[in-house]
């Protein structure tokens, strides 16, 4: 269980290095089929060594402590058993893309993971009941992540380091997006088919843990 406290730590502090969260959000592993390890309910930037994460049941109630949206992470290890670590974040580009109702398309290198566009949650609350949480997983389904409105996103993956990884490269495929709406060339610009974004969509070459080496160097653990 050390370990996995450690990793999680990690990963807060790695989401709050990469400017993807600020006092909101919070990450987690999967422990096994019905438990998973959430960081500390605090700003993710201010999580040092030894601040315990909670366990957490993918069925029932949250312990006592636990953040509201943390919801999210039971609804999306119920459904996706591939799944074996959640990030939510609010970033500022992905917020507001979403604030003009759209999410990333597949435009670029990082946005390939992502084809052929980033599933949206359209209501605008906070994810704090069941019905909200199970529709925002839902609305995912197997896709790597989901916009949740205007209130930042959902990254899943395979191993800690691809969904911090995934967290960074939804970021970057909004600051696309929003650069070409800019230029006025939303419509014009080229997207990615489905055959090159599957080819370029890969984790081969150390992808996901030279993004972690980034953003966990010089990490306290």
């Amino acid at each position: 269980m050390e370990q996995q406290q450690i990793i999680v730590r990690k990963m807060a502090r790695a989401l709050a290095r990469g400017g993807l969260v600020n006092a909101f959000g919070h990450c987690s592993v999967r422990l096994d089929e019905k438990s998973f390890l959430v960081c500390a309910a605090k700003p993710m930037g201010t999580i040092k060594p030894g601040d315990p994460g909670t366990v957490v049941p993918t069925e029932g109630a949250l312990p006592e402590g636990v953040l509201g949206e943390v919801r999210m992470h039971q609804q999306v290890y119920k459904r996706r058993g591939d799944i074996k670590a959640i990030c939510r974040f609010v970033s500022p580009d992905v917020v507001a893309l979403a604030a003009l109702g759209l999410t990333p398309k597949a435009r670029h290198g990082q946005g390939a993971h992502f084809y052929p566009q980033v599933p949206f949650w359209t209501d605008p609350g906070l994810i704090r009941n069941d019905p909200a949480a199970v529709g925002v997983a839902e609305t995912m389904g197997k896709a790597p992540a989901v916009v949740v409105s205007v209130n930042g996103a959902v990254t899943a993956g395979a191993t800690p380091e691809q969904a911090v990884t995934l967290a960074c490269f939804l970021e970057d495929a909004a600051r696309v997006e929003l650069a070409a709406l800019s230029a006025g060339l939303a419509d014009k610009a080229p997207r990615m088919t489905e055959e090159q974004a599957r080819n370029r969509a890969t984790w081969q070459g150390r992808i996901a843990e030279r993004m972690w080496d980034y953003l966990t160097a010089g990490d306290p653990e």
